[in-house]
């Protein structure tokens, strides 16, 4: 048999196919608290649960699935997003063998529209340090929010490749606006690695890293000193 005859007599039906999905989480920084954008639910199952922007695979690819998605359930695009990983329990949905590829994205909060009645940015409770892992919790005006599936384990995976990537990869400048204070830039760091930071290290190895330019402005309607103003340098090695 060649391939050809091999293709034509080849049935997909002989083995099972699970359903695939995405699910997207949508990151922020707002007054020091690392955020994620959550929708409720409104049909079954886990009807009344938070859940992550996503759908299912239709006919392309997941990266497509991923910003389709943002765009559909949060009317957002043009953000960075980055695959994240697969999460693939037999019992993660109790209406059928579903995998989800779990994306992560970052935006500054102004391109955010404010909370409504079935879509919040929650604030993500990590009761953890470094990357070790674990739990989180999920909170919006002083609640804690019941979670869809398993959306909560994806957010603690985000977390973790959050921290992982910080110190060697750009990511943290995507929660910024184009120009911004070295404590602007450190206030992220911080509330992303969930500790404080030394002033003055933090803005040497930031000033030497290359990565940013000074933009020639300076902060405005402020009542102390106006700090100087940075951009990130996406020329930079």
């Amino acid at each position: 048999m060649n391939e050809n005859d091999f293709l034509a007599s080849y049935s997909p039906s002989d083995f099972e196919r699970p359903s695939v999905a995405v699910d997207v989480s949508l990151v922020t920084v707002v007054d020091g608290s690392l955020r994620v954008l959550m929708i409720r639910r409104t049909e079954h199952p886990d009807s009344g649960k938070w859940q992550l922007p996503g759908r299912f695979l239709r006919d392309e690819s997941p990266d497509a699935a991923a910003m389709g998605a943002l765009e559909e359930k949060a009317g957002i695009r043009d953000v960075y997003v980055e695959q994240l990983y697969t999460f693939g329990s037999p019992d993660r949905d109790p209406r059928t063998r579903v995998i989800s590829i779990a994306y992560y994205a970052l935006v500054n909060p102004v391109r955010l529209a404010t909370d409504t009645t079935d879509v919040v940015l929650a604030e993500i409770d990590v009761p953890w340090q470094g990357e070790i892992g674990g739990g989180v919790t999920l909170r919006h005006g002083g609640e804690q929010l019941a979670v869809a599936f398993d959306h909560a384990d994806m957010i603690a995976a985000v977390v973790k490749r959050l921290r992982g990537k910080l110190g060697y990869s750009p990511i943290g400048y995507e929660l910024l606006p184009e120009e911004f204070s070295l404590l602007d830039l450190q206030e992220i760091h911080e509330t992303i690695l969930g500790r404080s930071l030394n002033k003055d290290s933090f803005r040497r190895r930031m000033l030497n890293s290359g990565d940013l330019e000074a933009t020639g402005h300076r902060q405005g309607g402020v009542g102390h000193r106006p700090a100087a103003l940075y951009r990130y340098s996406r020329h930079s090695p």
